[in-house]
């Protein structure tokens, strides 16, 4: 009876420990974002603050069956171009499958365009964007842990995104009001964060993260916490 109490313990403790583990992806192929860096210490801190461990890294060989098993979510932070091979693929598509959950920050959909799974896994791909401006962002669902605390309209600056290959199955959470500024391509439906379940797992999605500043301002570090608890399923 005792071992049977502490085998049933230890399992328990080896599944929260894998639920409160989160992989921070950040390899790039193509453009190189400056504000990595920043990204990376801010959900370090919010680690930190919301008892959930971080690791980071650039290394694609850690997206092995085995390993990916340990994190309850993984996030690609401004990664763009081709940054997985054909078995790395395997492995997180597996992980998914299996339960696991995906967070992409920016230029996630900018990332493995030759790769159809993953679009549709991030919900949409980097069409272009026009120069950084000032912007309108509408709030389309008010209960979600990462727009919960926001206006229902919220005018900040930023790198906007234009989306080719939008799947109808994506949760908008929050869409750009392209009259608000120039070099729109999607028209009055512009979505510009949004979740999805697919695939086995969960996914959330911010196009926003462009800038450093970004990543000390309190109203969007809360929407990357939201989206991280969501994933987390706390």
């Amino acid at each position: 009876m005792k071992l049977s109490l502490i085998l049933w313990v230890a399992l328990l403790s080896s599944f929260c420990y894998a639920t409160e583990s989160v992989l921070v992806f950040t390899k790039t192929e193509g453009f190189r974002h400056k504000s990595i860096e920043s990204g990376v210490q801010t959900i370090n801190l919010l680690g930190v603050e919301n008892d959930f461990e971080v690791t980071h890294t650039e290394n694609a060989k850690v997206f092995t069956k085995d390993n990916l098993k340990q994190y309850g979510l993984v996030i690609f932070l401004n990664t763009t171009g081709d940054v997985l091979n054909e078995d790395q693929q395997k492995a997180f598509e597996n992980y998914i499958k299996s339960g696991g959950s995906f967070m992409g920050i920016h230029a996630a959909s900018d990332t493995e365009f030759e790769w159809a799974w993953f679009g549709k896994l991030v919900g949409a791909y980097f069409l272009n964007h026009p120069e950084k401006c000032e912007a309108t962002i509408n709030r389309v669902n008010k209960k979600h842990q990462s727009t919960k605390h926001l206006p229902k309209h919220w005018i900040r600056y930023d790198e906007w995104y234009n989306f080719k290959s939008i799947s109808d199955a994506i949760h908008v959470l929050l869409t750009l009001d392209e009259s608000s500024y120039k070099g729109g391509k999607n028209g009055e439906f512009h979505p510009i964060a949004w979740c999805q379940e697919f695939d086995g797992g969960k996914m959330f999605y911010t196009a926003l993260g462009h800038t450093k500043e970004s990543y000390s301002e309190p109203a969007f570090k809360q929407h990357i916490l939201g989206g991280i608890l969501y994933c987390l399923n706390r």
